[in-house]
């Protein structure tokens, strides 16, 4: 789960790390009254929408009086910004955070993810901050400093001193930033993040070390335990389809093809993406329904799938361990009778109560295209969308 920048630094702040005082805001004039109430010379109207690139796009401006705040928190507000991380579809910005201004020296990167090769918590730096971390890794992976964390003890401090000397920050400083670094990762660890990125991480000229952006990221599998994060969600920043499959507890993410995928098992899901890629095909979703998936929850899915306009076939690959193929025929026929079905649809079932599943659907009277082997149905449901 996502959560807004001005929302981080408010965690950020619970936990001692230092951030820019700062307001947010839904109107103009809110816009103005938190300027006010910070009282700084200067202040940063910044676009608050779940993706990276908003500099760019125009989404962070720097005032210099009330006025500017005005004119750029109208400017702003309700204007659709097109990043990198948005898509040509872009977000629309119904949110604000003004903060105030201070005197940058120099600006870095820290970052906190989790090292699948290691099994371990990582934490990165560097001195090339302001700039993706995917460009320096490219660019000057020499620059990219990381102390990988042992989860028996957590971070220490000799590790967060030693990242703040490789990324030179200034010799006064190496303390505040051992402390924002560990402060930082307690963060990671308690608050179950999958991502905590501080790019910028600054210096200023009043000698403090503080996050001028933040990004984190939440592990959705630990919400149930995170209520107070929980809070923070904000639907209009999510695909209505994607809100709707996490009632059911399905795994749902939307793509840009034109094949809908109803799979059982991440890696199955995975797999037919692939395959369908294989034989010059789109998936236009990834959907995982899950091992212990009822009749009901195979309806909702296969309705989230056609409630998608660029759906031009679909693609059922189910193999049956603990999931019952005759369970998903089930709603595959209840789902296409309450909905109708006017586009191809691919099925191939393999595993427990195949047979029974097969005759279900053979018996609904419903215009179904069988599949013998995975492929076969991706070759199949390529062909008939084409």
């Amino acid at each position: 789960m996502n959560i807004h920048e001005y929302q981080g630094k408010e965690l950020l702040r619970e936990y001692g790390v230092s951030v820019p005082n700062g307001k947010v805001a839904f109107s103009v004039e809110e816009a103005v009254e938190a300027a006010k109430e910070l009282g700084s010379d200067v202040n940063v109207v910044k676009a608050q929408i779940h993706a990276g690139g908003r500099g760019k796009a125009g989404g962070v401006k720097v005032a210099k009086n009330l006025d500017e705040v005005r004119t750029y928190a109208d400017e702003i507000l309700g204007k659709t910004l097109v990043t990198h991380q948005t898509g040509s579809e872009g977000k629309e910005v119904k949110r604000l955070l003004i903060e105030e201004g201070c005197d940058i020296q120099k600006e870095y990167y820290v970052g906190l993810v989790l090292d699948r090769a290691t099994s371990r918590v990582v934490m990165m730096a560097s001195e090339e901050g302001g700039t993706e971390i995917e460009e320096v890794a490219e660019k000057t992976p020499e620059k990219i400093f990381r102390e990988y964390i042992d989860p028996a003890v957590g971070m220490q401090g000799y590790q967060a001193r030693r990242l703040a000397f490789n990324i030179n920050i200034p010799a006064e400083l190496v303390g505040k930033a051992a402390k924002f670094m560990l402060g930082l990762y307690k963060v990671f660890t308690e608050k179950d993040c999958s991502i905590a990125e501080i790019n910028p991480l600054v210096t200023t000229g009043d000698g403090n070390v503080m996050a001028l952006d933040a990004k984190l990221n939440f592990d959705s599998n630990a919400l149930y335990r995170q209520k107070d994060v929980l809070e923070f969600r904000d639907l209009d920043e999510e695909d209505p389809k994607e809100i709707e499959a996490s009632k059911y507890d399905l795994s749902y993410i939307a793509l840009d093809g034109n094949i809908g995928c109803m799979v059982n098992g991440a890696g199955l899901a995975m797999s037919t993406m692939d395959i369908i890629n294989y034989y010059n095909g789109q998936p236009a979703n990834f959907l995982d329904v899950g091992g212990g998936a009822t009749a009901e929850k195979v309806t909702e899915a296969f309705k989230i799938i056609l409630s998608d306009e660029h759906v031009k076939g679909i693609y059922v690959n189910i193999f049956g361990g603990i999931m019952k193929c005759d369970v998903i025929a089930e709603g595959v026929v209840e789902a296409t009778k309450q909905i109708g079905l006017e586009i191809p649809l691919v099925v191939r079932l393999e595993g427990t109560n195949v047979e029974q599943g097969k005759q279900i659907l053979e018996q609904s009277g419903l215009n179904i295209t069988a599949a013998d082997s995975m492929a076969d149905g991706a070759q199949k449901i390529v062909s008939l969308v084409k």
